[in-house]
């Protein structure tokens, strides 16, 4: 006969759904490029995941994608924010769009502000992993 086993310690909260894991790592990819953590960010792309940023050359795998983010910090972008404003998903993938911003640090020690429009492909692999960020 199967008894459920009740614990003071069992976790009653069900499994976050996929929307909801997205969206947190989306925070995660935010504080960690904030934190120059690169690798942190690259980390959550699949290996044959595509970062294709504007104006330059699509960078594919994790060590492509971590060298082109410490070249736009080294460009001075700074302070990035993303806005998840819809997720859609079947099965093992799920599609992110959303608004970002971002501070661009001058030479002259002033920024210049920048926002715009992001999609990205997610896949599953165990975890969700970026398969396409543009």
């Amino acid at each position: 006969m199967y008894r459920p086993y009740s614990s003071s310690l069992a976790d009653s909260r069900p499994f976050p759904d996929v929307e909801s894991q997205i969206r947190n790592l989306t925070q995660d990819f935010v504080t960690a490029f904030n934190t120059g953590n690169y690798d942190q960010v690259a980390g959550q792309f699949d290996r044959e995941g595509v970062f294709m940023a504007p104006h330059h050359e699509p960078a594919q795998g994790p060590k492509a994608v971590e060298r082109l983010l410490r070249e736009f910090s080294e460009a001075g972008l700074e302070d990035l924010r993303l806005e998840t404003t819809r997720v859609e998903y079947s099965g093992d993938m799920a599609m992110e769009t959303g608004r970002y911003s971002l501070a661009i640090r001058q030479s002259n020690g002033t920024t210049v502000p920048d926002r715009g429009k992001y999609v990205r492909v997610w896949r599953r692999l165990g975890a969700w992993l970026i398969v396409a960020h543009c």
